[in-house]
């Protein structure tokens, strides 16, 4: 089985910053594609940010500019960084990798979630 967990979420000021962190472990043969997601309450999930395993990266417009996607392979983790932070980016934050492995081959993965609260 493949595993992502995710670290880093918490509650922030508007302005403010924080890291997220997602590695993945497990039956891993190779992790191609990774990314972050979000779900407010009532809103569908969104795209955020993924990132190749070639480092070529994708924002959503809302945080562009804000974010910042990062990997390391030698480690099978991406990272969020996320400055100025506003009230609109409260969500769950889900991590996502596209994770090859000689038992069930390439599929999705997903984290379990983590929570981003920024206050006004």
């Amino acid at each position: 089985q493949v595993q992502l967990v995710e670290s880093g979420g918490g509650l922030v000021q508007a302005g403010g910053s924080l890291r997220l962190s997602c590695a993945a472990s497990g039956s891993i043969f190779r992790v191609n594609a990774m990314g972050w997601y979000r779900q407010a309450p009532g809103k569908q999930r969104e795209l955020v940010a993924d990132i190749t395993n070639s480092g070529s990266t994708n924002y959503a417009d809302s945080v562009k500019g804000r974010f910042t996607i990062s990997r390391d392979n030698g480690k099978n983790t991406v990272y969020l960084q996320m400055n100025s932070l506003k009230p609109e980016d409260t969500a769950v934050y889900y991590c996502n990798a596209v994770v090859y492995s000689t038992v069930y081959g390439t599929r999705d993965y997903w984290g379990q979630g983590t929570q981003v609260a920024v206050s006004s």
